[in-house]
C-alpha cells in the first residue's frame, strides 16, 4: 500500500487484517486522517461534562486534579480547553490509535477468552508516568496527534465489521476522553457489544459510576502502594485509586488488577503484601492480579527489567495472602498466565502470549471439578 492513496478502503483493511496475531493495525491513507488544527474552531466538538464555574475559573471535576482553568488554558490531561467561557474536550472522535487487540492484551484474563476488542484511545493523560510505555500519545494533545475521524457511531460499525466482541479504551487514559467513551460505550451497550477499560484509576466518584454504568470490565493500574512512591513515579496520589477499586465493585463491573513491578520503585516485598493484604481485606480476593515485567522505557531507561523471581515472590505473596486469581505478564513461556481451578488446580485456559492454546471452561466452570469460575464467559 502506497503511503499516498488508498488502494483499499479502511474498512477492506480491518478485514483483512483482524487475523494479525499482534492485533495491530495502521491506516496510513490521508482521506481517514483527520488533521487538527489548535487555532480551529471545529475541534471544540463537545462541551466537556462535569466542569463547573468559579470565580478562579472553571473547575474540571472529571479527575482528582481539579484544574482550575481560565480562558484559552489547557487541562493537565493536555485535552480539555476553555473556549468561550465553556470547558470544552479536544477528544472526541478523533483517536490517535486503531487497533484490533486480543482481549489478553489488556491485560484481562477472566472476560471472553480468546476474543478481540476494537480498541481505540486518543492523546493524553491525567498522570505522568516515568515508566508509560506509550508516552508518545498519553504525553501530548489531541492537536499535536494525527488523528482518525472515528465518530462513535462509526466506531461501534467498525467493530461489527472486524468480528470483535467488544470495544476498549485504552492505551492512553480514557478518563481525559470522558465523553467518547462515554458515548461510545452507550451505543455499544444498545448493541449488544461489551465495553472494556484499561485505566489508571484516577477519576472522581461521580464520573465514574455514571461510566460504569456502560462498561462490563476494567482492569486498573495499581502502580504503587504508598502515597510518596505514586506522587514520584506517576504524579498521582494512592487513595482515589483505592477509592475507584471500590467503585468498580460496588457497581458490579468485572475487575482485574495490574501491578507494574519497578526494580528499585514498586519492588519492595513489603509493600506488595501490604497492598495484598488491602485487596484482601476489603473483598477483591477474587479480583484477578498480573503483576506485570517492567521494562526500561520512556524516563525510567537506566533501569533494568524486573528479575522473574521478582515477579514470582509477589505472586506468592498474593496467593500467602488470600487473592485466588494471581498472573504474573510479559514474561514468555511463563506458565503463570495460565487461568487453573482454586479447588483442583487444573489448568483450564492455557495462554502463550496473547494466544488462547486451550479452554476447557464448561459454562463458566471447572470442567474436572465443577468449581465456578469468576469472570464473564460468554
Amino acid at each position: 500500500m502506497e503511503s499516498t492513496k488508498c488502494k483499499i478502503s479502511k474498512r477492506e483493511f480491518l478485514k483483512k487484517s483482524v487475523s494479525l496475531s499482534a492485533g495491530i493495525l495502521c491506516f496510513p491513507c490521508k482521506a481517514i486522517i483527520a488533521g487538527i488544527d489548535s487555532g480551529n474552531d471545529g475541534i471544540y466538538k463537545r462541551v466537556a461534562m462535569y466542569q463547573e464555574e468559579t470565580a478562579h475559573g472553571i473547575i474540571c471535576r472529571i479527575c482528582p486534579n481539579r484544574c482550575i482553568l481560565k480562558e484559552g488554558e489547557l487541562s493537565k490531561c493536555r485535552n480539555r480547553k476553555v473556549y468561550n467561557s465553556k470547558l470544552y474536550t479536544l477528544a472526541f472522535g478523533n483517536p490517535c490509535a486503531v487497533n484490533v487487540d486480543p482481549i489478553e492484551k489488556k491485560p484481562l484474563y477472566h472476560i471472553l477468552p480468546g476474543s478481540r476488542a476494537y480498541s481505540i484511545a486518543t492523546a493524553g493523560c491525567n498522570l505522568a508516568c516515568l515508566n508509560c510505555q506509550n508516552w508518545t500519545i498519553s504525553q501530548a494533545s489531541p492537536v499535536n496527534t494525527r488523528n482518525f475521524n472515528l465518530p462513535p457511531e462509526q466506531v461501534i460499525e467498525e467493530c461489527k465489521t472486524t468480528g470483535c466482541k467488544s470495544i476498549a479504551y485504552t492505551y492512553s487514559e480514557p478518563t481525559t476522553f470522558y465523553e467518547y467513551a462515554f458515548e461510545t460505550a452507550t451505543l455499544a451497550k444498545k448493541a449488544g457489544i461489551k465495553n472494556v477499560i484499561k485505566s489508571n484509576g484516577y477519576i472522581n466518584p461521580e464520573p465514574l459510576r455514571k461510566l460504569c454504568s456502560v462498561l462490563d470490565a476494567a482492569n486498573i493500574d495499581l502502580k504503587a502502594f504508598t502515597n510518596s512512591t505514586y506522587m514520584k513515579l506517576s504524579g498521582g496520589k494512592l487513595q482515589p485509586v483505592l477509592d475507584t477499586l471500590k467503585v468498580y465493585k460496588e457497581m458490579g463491573v468485572w475487575l482485574e488488577i495490574t501491578n507494574l513491578v519497578v526494580p528499585t520503585w514498586t519492588d519492595n516485598l513489603s509493600e506488595i503484601r501490604n497492598m495484598c493484604k488491602w485487596l484482601f481485606d476489603n473483598g477483591f480476593q477474587n479480583t484477578p492480579i498480573h503483576f506485570s515485567r517492567f521494562y526500561p522505557l520512556h524516563k525510567l531507561e537506566q533501569l533494568p527489567p524486573t528479575p522473574v523471581d521478582v515477579l514470582n515472590k509477589a505472586a506468592a505473596i498474593a496467593g500467602e495472602e488470600g487473592l485466588i486469581y494471581v498472573y504474573t505478564g510479559n514474561v514468555p513461556g511463563n506458565e503463570m498466565s495460565d487461568t487453573k481451578c482454586p479447588s483442583c488446580k487444573t489448568v483450564l485456559v492455557k495462554r502463550v502470549g496473547f494466544r488462547i492454546e486451550s479452554n476447557t471452561l464448561s459454562e463458566g466452570k471447572c470442567s474436572k471439578c465443577g468449581q465456578t469460575i469468576d469472570g464473564i464467559w460468554n
